[in-house]
């Protein structure tokens, strides 16, 4: 058990591990290897996703913050994510990060949306390759949030 008693611990798998370190360094602005209240205000702050409130954010920090300290660690950010732990499930992690997506609010991610989403987590990825995870998630010119999980479970699937 961690300090705190609320996550049993385990090993993150490399794979998921490998899928959610850009999302993380996108979050810790200040590059300390810890997600802070600052961090995530600077990012909710910054035009790409529609701002928080300090009460907001601070309830962020407290459903990842396994022990206590007042940051989220990558371990607590994978636990988190990955449904392993916590207060919220990995599906309601996901549909936040759809909505940050989902920059117009339209409920689909198109071209636009997923190209500057992937850039800002530090994965450059060429047009055609955007267009291929539109394709494989079955849109057209945009995905649902269901066909991004679906998009999403097939590189778990893959592995490292």
């Amino acid at each position: 058990m961690c300090p705190s008693g609320r996550y049993p611990r385990s090993a993150p798998s490399a794979s998921t591990a490998r899928i959610l370190r850009p999302a993380f360094d996108v979050l810790d602005a200040d590059r300390d290897g810890k997600i802070s209240h600052d961090d995530l205000k600077a990012f909710f702050s910054s035009g790409f996703a529609a701002p928080l409130s300090d009460e907001d954010i601070g309830s962020m920090i407290y459903t990842a913050d396994a022990d206590r300290n007042g940051l989220v660690e990558f371990e607590e950010f994978e636990r988190v994510l990955s449904g392993r732990g916590g207060g919220r499930s990995g599906g309601d992690v996901m549909a936040e990060a759809f909505r940050v997506m989902d920059r117009d609010g339209d409920g689909k991610v198109g071209f636009g949306d997923l190209k500057t989403y992937l850039e800002m987590a530090g994965l450059p990825a060429g047009d055609a390759d955007v267009r291929g995870m539109i394709r494989m998630g079955g849109g057209g010119d945009a995905v649902s949030f269901d066909a991004l999980l679906r998009i999403l479970a097939v590189d778990f699937a893959n592995g490292p």
